[in-house]
């Protein structure tokens, strides 16, 4: 059964010390892709801009500074407010993203009371897809065959 945790909150992209700009955005989490956290940026087009990263990130995110590369997440205070800034880079450009810690922090705890942290691989049903993945089909059968008939007869006939 696939159990999805979703929050809807208005993110801030950051363009500059003094200006930003508000970006509604969708958190999701889904059980049975336990190790993940999808983000949707709705940015005015027909399509929003997803990104996908580890759940673990988020996690510790909300209390210390965490991650490298693509994505790197720490909290803070802006305004007397807390904070949490989600800095994404691709080969399309960088983005700095203000998240309200409070709903953050809510929907992770969310997540972590429906899979809780080292649990996650039981989620996966590795073992039911390995058996899908190797299981005969049909067509098998002429890859077990012999493709070539045999010259020898059976009991010396001619």
């Amino acid at each position: 059964m696939n159990t999805v945790v979703e929050r809807e909150l208005e993110l801030r992209l950051v363009l500059s010390p003094e200006h930003s700009i508000p970006v509604p955005a969708r958190l999701e989490y889904r059980t049975q892709d336990p190790f993940a956290v999808h983000v949707a940026f709705h940015i005015g087009t027909d399509f929003p801009v997803h990104w996908t990263f580890a759940r673990e990130l988020l996690v510790e995110g909300v209390f210390r500074p965490c991650g490298h590369g693509d994505v790197r997440i720490w909290p803070t205070k802006v305004d007397k407010r807390n904070v949490i800034f989600v800095a994404l880079t691709s080969p399309d450009g960088n983005a700095l993203l203000e998240m309200p810690s409070a709903a953050v922090a809510a929907w992770v705890e969310r997540t972590l009371r429906l899979v809780p942290p080292g649990t996650e691989t039981e989620r996966l049903c590795i073992d039911d897809a390995l058996a899908e993945l190797l299981a005969p089909l049909p067509a098998d059968d002429l890859w077990m065959s012999d493709p070539w008939q045999s010259d020898e007869t059976q009991d010396g006939e001619v």
